[in-house]
């Protein structure tokens, strides 16, 4: 439409209601930013914490501390880490956000505060990648451990079996002051036996028991009691190294289930930070809000 306007006065045309209904409320620059904010502070805070020793890997790493006084503390930190991080890139995002002005103020809370959810979300797909990254790197280390271990089996398979046989130490102890001919024989049937042992409760039999003195008297020198002494004190020493591996099994499994649940939780903890702080942020944008103590200009 043509509008006439008398001479020296500029008609200035504004955007349109259609124009103003096509355009994304969702500000995918802010987003961004917000992301790139809250990873920022992720990863300097993540950083600070273990070099204090404040990790998640290794609860025993600090001399002297008790493991759950540390594991304690690493989770509060982390927790405040992922909140912290997350509320600052939501506010980031809200105070960027470009404001739509057909919303009524309650409207504008939601939507910024939906950037915040954005900016947390895409925080959290960001971090998956990252560390389905870092077990992929595992799964290629893993790999090549195994190609190692096969290829140490082979050899081994080729000469002697002590490379592989996590009891060889034990065995050893057995047959210590042999100078028979066939300690060989003996040592690997003396393995065997302990082997079939450990795949049900890791008690040696007391006919094992007996042959294996036997063995062990025929191959050493020692006298019936002593043999039968030694055998003992291996099956005692097989079977806590045995029990040691199942505990150590057990606190790695519930470790790996209270950092997932602790993962779940500081999440959800965070999504309500993101939420927030980016609604803090648009009230701040509309206020035109300045930190003058804290952000002078010189």
């Amino acid at each position: 439409m043509t509008i006439e306007a008398p001479g020296g006065i500029a008609v200035v045309e504004t955007a349109t209601g259609s124009q103003r209904d096509t355009s994304s409320y969702v500000d995918w620059a802010s987003i961004i930013a917000g992301i790139i904010f809250a990873s920022a502070v992720s990863l300097v805070l993540i950083t600070f914490g273990s070099a204090i020793g404040l990790n998640l890997v290794d609860f025993d790493a600090r001399e002297g501390a008790s493991p759950i006084l540390v594991a304690i503390a690493a989770a509060s930190w982390f927790l405040w880490v992922q909140i912290s991080s997350f509320m600052a890139g939501g506010y980031l995002a809200g105070r960027l956000r470009r404001r739509h002005f057909d919303a009524s103020e309650d409207e504008s809370d939601v939507r910024d505060g939906a950037h915040g959810l954005l900016v947390w979300g895409g925080s959290m797909i960001v971090g998956a990648v990252l560390a389905v990254s870092g077990i992929g790197a595992a799964a290629t280390t893993v790999g090549n451990v195994v190609s190692t271990a096969t290829n140490a089996a082979s050899n081994a398979a080729e000469g002697s079996l002590d490379a592989v046989d996590p009891n060889a130490y034990f065995i050893d102890t057995l047959f210590r002051g042999n100078t028979a001919p066939d300690a060989e024989g003996s040592r690997a049937e003396a393995g065997r036996i302990f082997a079939q042992a450990a795949l049900g409760d890791g008690t040696v039999a007391e006919a094992d028991r007996t042959y294996l003195a036997q063995v062990v008297a025929a191959n050493t020198g020692l006298s019936p009691e002593e043999a039968q002494a030694r055998v003992d004190q291996v099956s005692t020493s097989i079977e806590q190294a045995r029990q040691d591996t199942i505990e150590a099994a057990r606190i790695a499994r519930n470790t790996a289930i209270i950092a997932a649940f602790l993962l779940a939780a500081s999440s959800l903890a965070a999504a309500v930070g993101a939420y927030w702080a980016a609604q803090k942020g648009g009230n701040h944008r509309d206020k035109e809000t300045v930190f003058s103590d804290v952000f002078r200009r010189f």
